[in-house]
């Protein structure tokens, strides 16, 4: 199987964390390399506007971190900022019962953070990783009441989000605009919430890849960040 390349009839989707820049115990130091914002900006002029960065962040945390050029996607699709506009500093909120019953669980761990992305929230446990099974339960337990919410779990994080925010549900709205219709979908991501948006790249006749260890449905892989910013670099050749 040749790895793919990209070409003009592409659109690229690309997580952040974990793709396009290494995790860290500190989100908020977490940023592109230095030359990353001009090889992201070069390769979507040359891909006509078809790169998007689709993040589980909040977009306007997104927002700090990659160039104002690009289609800037947060909280799994669920908040869309076009190249060149401000994300909104008035976005939905999840429901003030839900927050406050999922801090409650977090309290007696310390070191555990909610972190309230819009209307997702996201429980942070890299500081008790034991506590895991646990927290999972008890969070699946009380978004059980909340019928338009689900759990999503990722790397060292439970998240509680609406059911419309989901990466497999925005790659495919975006392929229904029309400067992206047509396009050969890819879609480049290292957790399990990436999943839904490489299957639904697959199911639109495009393609995915892996970054690092861990079971997916996509067909190509790549180590970590630093080979992702080497395939992006072959894409200006």
């Amino acid at each position: 199987m040749v790895f793919p390349r990209l070409s003009a009839d592409m659109a690229l989707f690309l997580d952040f964390d974990g793709t396009l820049s290494p995790i860290r115990a500190d989100p908020g130091s977490v940023y592109l390399p230095p030359e990353g914002a001009g090889i992201l900006l070069t390769l979507a002029a040359r891909l006509r506007g078809g790169l998007v960065i689709l993040s589980g962040r909040d977009v306007r945390d997104l927002a700090l971190r990659v160039p104002q050029g690009l289609w800037r996607v947060g909280g799994h699709g669920a908040q869309i900022c076009a190249p060149g506009a401000a994300p909104s500093n008035a976005l939905k909120a999840a429901p003030a019962e839900l927050v406050q019953r999922i801090q409650q669980i977090a309290d007696p761990f310390p070191g555990v953070v909610v972190e309230s992305k819009g209307e997702v929230l996201a429980l942070h446990f890299r500081s008790a990783p034991d506590a895991g099974p646990q927290l999972e339960a008890e969070i699946s337990a009380v978004i059980a009441g909340f019928s338009e919410y689900s759990l999503q779990t990722g790397k060292m994080v439970i998240e509680a989000r609406p059911d419309h925010a989901d990466k497999g549900k925005c790659v495919t709205a975006f392929l229904q605009r029309g400067e992206f219709a047509g396009r050969a979908p890819l879609m480049i991501g290292d957790d399990t919430t990436d999943e839904a948006a490489m299957r639904a790249c697959l199911q639109a006749g495009g393609t995915a890849i892996k970054v690092g260890p861990g079971a997916s449905v996509a067909p190509f892989r790549l180590d970590g960040p630093d080979d992702v910013w080497n395939w992006l670099r072959e894409g200006l050749t």
